[in-house]
């Protein structure tokens, strides 16, 4: 195959996706994201960690093959999935030019359990990610960065969290994703005036306390960000 560079060289296309998931103490002192990484078994950079993905064969869509190297690496398959960016910069692969559409999805605690989970399929907290692969660092940011842009104004919560939770729940999110210690009456009352939730009238069972309320999402009043398979426009990012 011509390098980069040479006579009738030519781009591939591949898919990859960023996924987070909330750590499992998610509502204790130090809320944080998880996200799972695949160690890499061929050069270039084999050994090191990077995105779940793979590529794009000729008679594939983009949606369809985002899902399925998804479900092959992680056993994962998201009700969130979209499409986040393009990374096309020249020289992001050392071997050849590789052009990756890049999708991200979020999950739930209760799909994490079952999702792929050995010496080669690992998920990491935030905080303490090895050495990626190729630009996957820059990829992951940026997707950090989205999320906490797409948390301000949408429901995307919803997607990391049951169909029904608790106000510490969806604050423990919010906390998870902003890297923030939120006032619990403030962010009540801060929820209860979006009009953006629905109290079920029911109640958590099994607490020590008074339980408490059960909430779910509006769907009338839904705006973006909705736990469903939504892509978007991509762009370019060489």
């Amino acid at each position: 195959m011509p390098r980069p560079g040479e006579a009738g060289a030519q781009a591939r296309l591949a898919v990859s996706t960023v996924i987070f998931a909330l750590s499992p103490d998610a509502g204790a002192a130090a809320p944080s994201l998880r996200i799972p990484l695949v160690r890499r078994l061929r050069e270039p950079g084999a050994g090191r960690w990077a995105l779940p993905g793979g590529w794009l064969p000729v008679d594939e869509g983009l949606d369809e093959a985002a899902g399925r190297t998804l479900n092959e690496t992680t056993g994962l398959a998201p009700t969130y999935l979209e499409q986040l960016y393009t990374f096309g910069a020249p020289d992001r692969s050392p071997d050849e030019r590789v052009v990756s559409v890049v999708y991200w999805a979020l999950v739930h605690s209760d799909e994490v359990e079952r999702a792929v989970s050995d010496e080669n399929v690992c998920w990491f907290d935030e905080d303490d990610l090895p050495e990626l692969a190729f630009d996957h660092l820059e990829i992951l940011e940026y997707a950090l960065w989205r999320l906490r842009t797409k948390l301000q104004y949408s429901r995307i919560a919803h997607a990391l969290l049951g169909e029904t939770f608790t106000m510490a729940e969806l604050r423990g999110v919010h906390e998870a994703v902003l890297r923030t210690r939120l006032d619990p009456a403030n962010f009540r009352r801060t929820m209860e005036a979006s009009g953006t939730l629905v109290d079920t009238g029911q109640r958590l069972a099994g607490t020590p306390h008074r339980p408490p309320a059960l909430y779910r999402f509006d769907t009338a009043s839904a705006r973006g960000g909705d736990p469903i398979h939504h892509p978007t426009r991509t762009r370019n990012a060489s």
